[in-house]
Formats: structure tokens, C-alpha cells, sequence
């Protein structure tokens, strides 16, 4: 069974395990939260957007119109394509954050 890490939303009372095999956008839809977008899960809409404050993690192709460089190298990624590889803390700055908020 793959290791389970700990990701945390700040500024939102949200917390759940997900594994390094899946992306943080799977597991915030386990949460079972309503109004969690799917956008297209394959790293081109940016609906997912998000900014890890700290922890370790990888991530999959993504859009340079979503994500370029600058910010991905300042933490920003898609959380469809956002593995953990350790226990996160991050920010939602795509349109998933009104879901998360409530």
C-alpha cells in the first residue's frame, strides 16, 4: 500500500490524506466536498491552481499558459498534476477555492 501524506489547505479547515501515487486533486475529491471543479484533468484549464507553501512533491505536464516556469519554480502547479511526496500545506488559487471555503 503506497504511503498515505497529509494535505493541508490553509486558510480552510480542510486536511486529507493522499498518496504519492495520486494527484492532489484526487484526493480533494474524496473529501467529498460539492462544488470541488474536475476541469479536465489533464494539466491545460488551470481550474485546479494551486501554490504549495511547503512539503515535497512532483508534478505531471502541464500547461505553460496555466503554470509557467517563473511560477511553477515559486511553487505553483495544477493540482491534477501534483503528486506528494511528503505532507503539504498549500494554497487554492483557482476557481476550486469557493468550494473549499465553505
Amino acid at each position: 500500500m503506497a504511503q498515505q501524506h497529509q494535505i493541508a489547505v490553509i486558510g480552510t479547515e480542510v486536511n486529507f490524506p493522499c498518496s504519492a501515487e495520486e494527484s492532489v486533486l484526487a484526493g480533494m475529491a474524496k473529501t467529498g466536498r460539492r462544488g470541488i471543479p474536475k476541469g479536465c484533468f489533464g494539466g491545460g484549464c488551470g481550474i485546479c491552481r494551486i501554490r504549495v507553501v511547503s512539503g515535497d512533491y512532483r508534478t505531471g505536464k502541464m500547461s505553460r499558459e496555466q503554470v509557467t516556469e517563473q511560477e511553477e519554480s515559486a511553487g505553483f502547479a495544477l493540482a491534477c498534476k501534483c503528486y506528494p511526496q511528503s505532507d503539504l500545506q498549500l494554497e487554492v488559487v483557482g476557481k476550486i477555492s469557493r468550494a473549499l471555503q465553505r
